[in-house]
């Protein structure tokens, strides 16, 4: 029994993966409240599940990059419960996360396409993916300031929406779906592909910085 759950775009979002299948998800859409709200997702989505915390042998989480706050929160609570379940944690990078749902979709989903994510500060988070597989990144940067060959590819991501101009290829997929993080994160554990240890893919400083010291 895996839990996934990321909080590293404008999704709050947690799902369950009995080893076969995607037993049962809940997402909100709110980039400001992930603290609130993470906790009665997870709840919700284990009671959907049919099972008990304590069920649970594994937890992925989403590590980004994303927005300090928001991605904190997501990986301190997957740190939390695993080491009250005594049960490993695994990361996974945010885009692949949606990359993954890209290339699960359609069968006329682009073999080569960019995920880019919004980074606030008029910057993206991207990387670029082949068949699913990340061949450049994870980057932030001004969406504009991309090379034309990478601006040109079909784009999935919040990235399109928000510079329509530099991304003008918009694929639907915009935000993490935690049902997809749990399915990529199965299939890397059942194949013997090492995943990400839970530390953050921040990219950048937060933007908190401490007060100088002294008089």
């Amino acid at each position: 029994m895996l839990l996934a759950l990321d909080t590293a775009t404008s999704a709050v979002t947690a799902a369950v993966h009995d080893g076969a299948t995607v037993r049962a998800e809940r997402s909100v859409l709110d980039h400001r409240r992930h603290t609130e709200t993470l906790a009665p997702i997870i709840r919700d989505t284990l009671a959907a599940a049919g099972i008990a915390a304590a069920d649970l042998s594994a937890i992925a989480v989403g590590v980004g990059p994303g927005p300090f706050t928001g991605l904190r929160v997501g990986i301190v609570t997957a740190r939390t419960m695993g080491l009250a379940l005594g049960i490993p944690v695994h990361g996974v990078c945010s885009l692949d996360a949606i990359a993954a749902e890209v290339a699960a979709g359609e069968a006329a989903s682009p073999a080569e396409f960019l995920v880019a994510t919004d980074a606030r500060r008029k910057e993206v988070y991207w990387a670029t993916y082949r068949d699913g597989r990340r061949t450049d990144g994870p980057h932030v940067g001004r969406a504009a300031e991309l090379v034309e060959d990478v601006r040109a590819l079909p784009c999935a991501g919040r990235g399109p929406e928000l510079y329509s101009d530099a991304l003008p290829h918009a694929i639907t997929v915009r935000d993490v779906s935690a049902a997809a993080l749990a399915d990529f994160a199965h299939t890397e554990i059942v194949a013997g592909r090492a995943l990400l240890d839970t530390e953050p893919l921040y990219l950048r400083r937060p933007d908190a910085k401490p007060r100088p010291s002294g008089p």
